[in-house]
Order: C-alpha cells, then structure tokens, then sequence
C-alpha cells in the first residue's frame, strides 16, 4: 500500500500529493523553508516571453480564460515547462492576495522552489492536477486552491508550459478542470494550425530547428494602441516596439487604405507647421524599422500608406458596429495612445471611447459593463456605475463594490 503523508490538517493526502510533498521535502527540511527566491526582472521577462511559444496562443487564452475570470474571482496564470510564470491575468483582488506568497510574473513555481502547488505539480507529473487549500506544501498558498494543465506542442508531445487557475474553492471545484482543459486542447490546436503554416510540415513550435519568427499566412500583424503610451506590432510570435510618432503614423494610415499625402499625414500629426524634412525622416526611420520587422508590413508612398497591417482601435470599432460588445471589450485595452497630442489622435480616441461607452452602457449586459467599468477612463463615470447598481441583481455580491464606488464619487 502506497505510503501517504498527511496534509497540514492531518488528513491523509490523495497519492499524487503525497508524492508531491516527498519530493518537496528532498529540496526543503521544513515545510516553513518553502518559498519563491527566482523572480525574473522585468527586461529580462518582457524579452523571454517575446520568444515563447506560448505567446502565441495568449489571445485564445486571454478570451476563454481570462477574461471570465475577471468577473469570477479567479487568477490564470501560464508558466513556463520549468513552472515558471510568464503571464498573469484575471480577478484583481485575488492578484492582489496572491502577491503576498510571490505568485507573480517572473516567478518560479517549481516543486523545488515552492513545494506542492498545481502549476510545479502538473509539470513534475506531466498530468493535469488539482491542489486544494492544505494541501499545498508552502503555508504560504494554503489560503488558495488551484488546476493546472500542461501545454504540449501538439506534433512532439514535449511540454511548452502550463496553465494554472488560482483562487478560492471555485479555482479547485469540478468544473473548473474540464473548462480548462478545454482551452487548452484549444491553444493546442492552435499551435498545431501555426506549425504547419509558419514550418511547412517541419519541426513544431518551440523545437530546435523550426524555422523561428515566420507568421502563418492567415494571422496579420497586428498593432495594439489601445491602453498604450507606444504601440507595438505583433506578427505570430514576434513584437516590434515603436515609437509614439511612428505609432500614430501606422494608425492614421491604416485608417486610411487609400493613403494619405505628405501635406495631409502632417496635418495630422502636428499641432503647430513643421518643415517636410521633420515628416520625411520620421517616415524613412519608419520603413527601415517595418522591413527590418519583415512581417509582411509594408509602407508604401505616393501617397503613403500601410499594408498587411491590422489596429485593435479599428478592430473594436468593427465589432462595436456589429453588436459584440464583449468582443470589442476584449481587444480594447483602454484609451488610444493616451498620451498622444496629435489631433487626429485625439479625435480618434475621443471617437472610440465615446462609442464604446454609449454602446456598452445604453444596451450591454450587466457583465459587460462591469468589465468596462474595471478601464480607467471609466472610474468616474457616476451614470456608468448607477446602471451597473440598477442591473445587479438585489443579492448580486458584486453590489457592494458599486455601491462603495458611488459613495466614493459622491464623496
């Protein structure tokens, strides 16, 4: 019979936890020694993760993860197949709690760093685990429970990380396992879908060989201004950072498929005259930037103008238009260039955010407005937050926190 060390209540352990905490205590003497020392800094974790495969498949998990985790209570955390965290989103709160046991970006969450938890368990036993409360080794996390699934490149089997979800009982109860194993068998396919465009039948994502940084055909690069002081193009798994002035060029021109003149662009752009040479330089500095990016973006003049370029701006627009206010929700990330004092800029982000609110606020379900009240731009909007208390439920617990928000405004 397979030997069974008791959990911090005394209870036996369920196998897989009794192996965990064995193998935790060949690292820590005592369970007290357990703790998170590995954080990864900022640059170099913004640079690793750049490269991940797994940067790949964020929007699929962003969609159906983190975002109805938001509104659940819920932290999703992807790691790395050392377990270490590359990605946190989800329920602010429980972000906040989780930083007292260092659950953060940058973390590693090992067996040999933390003991028992999901993310380092799942990895250490290839399967998909669930941790409740006690049964972590690390007093630390005994106040959470969590799931976790490996990710496994869909043509090799080898793992390219995890997915974690970390909160209360909820994080831990029996549907939480199925709903993320569904996404990701979904990320999965994806990755499979990428490998063949990007590789031709060659070795998969993350495997040595594979031809790095070709973005599949049907996947345009996309620029995301939204929520941003600078842009930044993705294409696939790579990224392109770019200057305030050069993201405010890509935006006027894509919002112009027919191009824009010299004369016409500097319109744009400038608040006071500026002599041609300041708006040639700034555009020749562009180009060399998207060719040397070499994604498919292309800058072309007479007139100027962009092409295989897609902005989330106009995409949240287009899905404004057609009614799926969740959706655009989702890829807008918050005021367009916030900074930005070039007066097209300014119109266009005054037009979104007019936009966005009317539609959200005037017919949106109350979890969708809950979400967009969770933006900056919406932390002072009283007929916002009035809606939102007028929606919820009479028993709705989320009711408190508005009710608390008005009594802020008023105050």
């Amino acid at each position: 019979m397979r030997t069974q060390e008791p959990d911090a209540a005394g209870t036996p352990a369920r196998p897989v936890v009794a192996d965990s905490w064995r193998r935790s205590l060949a690292t820590h003497a005592r369970r007290e020694d357990a703790a998170v020392t590995s954080i990864l800094p900022g640059d170099e974790l913004a640079a690793y993760r750049e490269g991940h495969p797994l940067a790949r498949v964020m929007s699929i998990i962003e969609q159906l993860l983190i975002q109805p985790a938001r509104d659940a209570g819920i932290l999703v955390a992807v790691g790395d197949s050392e377990s270490r965290l590359l990605w946190l989103g989800g329920d602010a709160g429980t972000r906040r709690r989780a930083e007292r046991m260092a659950f953060l970006e940058g973390a590693d969450w090992s067996e040999a760093s933390i003991g028992t938890s999901a993310p380092g368990t799942a990895l250490a036993t290839g399967g998909a685990v669930q941790i409740r409360g006690a049964e972590h080794f690390s007093p630390l996390a005994e106040a959470f429970s969590c799931t976790a699934v490996p990710v496994r490149d869909p043509r090799t089997g080898t793992p390219l990380g995890v997915v974690d979800i970390t909160g209360g009982e909820q994080a831990a109860a029996g549907h939480a396992l199925p709903w993320l194993r569904a996404a990701v068998a979904t990320a999965e396919e994806r990755l499979r879908g990428l490998a063949q465009h990007a590789h031709g039948g060659g070795p998969g994502p993350g495997v040595p060989g594979a031809r790095a940084g070709a973005p599949p055909s049907d996947a345009p690069a996309v620029l995301s201004v939204t929520g941003r002081d600078q842009g930044v193009v993705r294409a696939g798994e790579r990224t392109l950072s770019l200057s305030v002035r050069h993201s405010e060029i890509l935006v006027l021109l894509a919002g112009h498929p027919r191009g824009l003149t010299a004369e016409e662009l500097a319109e744009r752009l400038y608040t006071q005259s500026v002599p041609p040479v300041t708006l040639r330089a700034e555009l020749v500095r562009l180009r060399k930037a998207l060719d040397g990016f070499g994604a498919g973006v292309t800058l072309l003049s007479r007139p100027y103008r962009v092409e295989g370029l897609e902005v989330d701006s106009m995409n949240a627009l287009a899905l404004l238009e057609r009614g799926s206010h969740r959706q655009a929700l989702g890829t807008y990330g918050g005021q367009l260039l916030p900074r930005s004092e070039a007066p097209a800029i300014a119109e266009l982000r005054d037009e979104l955010s007019a936009t966005l609110r009317e539609a959200v606020v005037g017919s949106a379900a109350v979890d969708v407005l809950l979400h967009y009240l969770r933006l900056p731009e919406a932390a002072d909007d009283a007929e916002a937050w009035r809606t939102a208390l007028r929606l919820l439920p009479p028993r709705s617990p989320r009711r408190a926190a508005v009710v608390a928000h008005l009594e802020r405004l008023a105050g």
